[in-house]
């Protein structure tokens, strides 16, 4: 028995999210992970070298902290970020692709979305990984960081919202939950949020009538990410990820998103101060659970004594966004069809 399986069932998981160091577990890492009861772990490439390898980690971080539910998250966009990759998994496209197609003929770019999120779906469920950080819903804007680049779908507000509508629902077919983001809107961010703080001053105006637009159409999706970008005609002083007026007046508010808040990466170079202190305004500010991805020890740590248990109302919204696997489909057959579709674009 685990220390995982002689824990309080009762008692709920901290509000993290955590990373691992690589394809398997040590001992200090499955120690840590059973006294630390982080809500779920995500997934990067340096722990996914085969299928049979990457189920039994899943495996053994859920068996870490008691649950076989606990969610597993990874960030399979297509295109350049994929932490699956060839020989054992498919080289999918990234988004703008599907916006390229969608120029020509948007019912054959709405079939190809849904069938990219639906193999995405069955590719993750196969090894047992229950989220997918994706679609990406932002709007690029002239002169924006090409952080964003192709892994936005178009430029048009309401292109993005209805392919990524597809995407999620492609995803949600498979069993596999959806994560939007970068919520509201990391198109008009001029530096990568990885390595420093974007600002954002267009008007609250301009907000509304092009970055907010696809977040409020899948405002109803399971789970959203956070930005890390500073917009000025909201908060001067913090990021959307710690801004209690981004979270509550925009995003929960007049975005009227309702599932999961989860923060992006808590030691990006985007946001200041010590990792608890970033963990805690975060926390404060309105995201329900906080990530952390690079799998250091010491900032696990000081994440594990800082978060609190996951409250009563992310817990809520966490549950209504469980979903059961739906019914097994013939892969080879939708990556047949999915190529047709795209193949016409690729000149675009």
């Amino acid at each position: 028995m685990s220390k995982g399986d002689r824990r309080d069932a009762a008692r709920p998981p901290k509000s993290v999210i955590f990373g691992c160091k690589g394809p398997a577990l040590g001992p200090e890492e499955r120690d840590f992970f059973a006294a630390a009861d982080p809500l779920g772990f995500i997934l990067f490439g340096r722990n996914c070298v085969s299928p049979d390898q990457l189920r039994a980690l899943i495996s053994d971080l859920r068996e870490t902290v008691g649950r076989p539910d606990a969610p597993v998250l990874i960030d399979q966009e297509g295109g350049r970020i994929a932490r699956l990759k060839p020989p054992h998994w498919r080289r999918a496209p990234a988004a703008a692709r599907f916006g390229a197609l969608a120029r020509g003929d948007e019912e054959a770019a709405m079939r190809a979305v849904w069938l990219n999120g639906r193999l995405f779906a069955a590719e993750l469920r196969a090894l047992g990984i229950s989220v997918d950080c994706a679609p990406v819903l932002d709007v690029p804007a002239s002169g924006s960081h090409d952080i964003v680049g192709d892994r936005a779908f178009a430029g048009d507000p309401e292109l993005v919202a209805r392919l990524g509508r597809g995407f999620c629902d492609g995803l949600l077919a498979g069993g596999v939950l959806p994560v939007v983001k970068h919520i509201p809107g990391h198109g008009r961010a001029r530096a990568d949020s990885h390595k420093s703080l974007p600002v954002v001053e267009a008007s609250l105006a301009e907000l509304r009538a092009t970055d907010f637009r696809p977040f409020v159409a899948l405002k109803d999706a399971p789970i959203a990410m956070t930005a890390h970008l500073l917009y000025s005609a909201i908060d001067e002083a913090r990021p959307a990820t710690q801004s209690r007026g981004v979270i509550e007046e925009i995003i929960r508010g007049e975005i009227g998103f309702t599932g999961l808040l989860l923060s992006d990466d808590l030691s990006m170079g985007a946001l200041a101060g010590g990792l608890g202190e970033r963990a805690e305004r975060s926390l404060e500010a309105g995201c329900d659970v906080v990530l952390h991805c690079n799998a250091k020890p010491r900032e696990m740590a000081a994440l594990a004594e800082i978060c609190p248990e996951l409250g009563a109302e992310a817990a809520r919204r966490l549950s209504r966004a469980v979903i059961e696997q739906q019914k097994d489909i013939n892969f080879k057959s939708l990556c047949s069809d999915l190529d047709k579709l795209i193949e016409p674009s690729m000149g675009s």
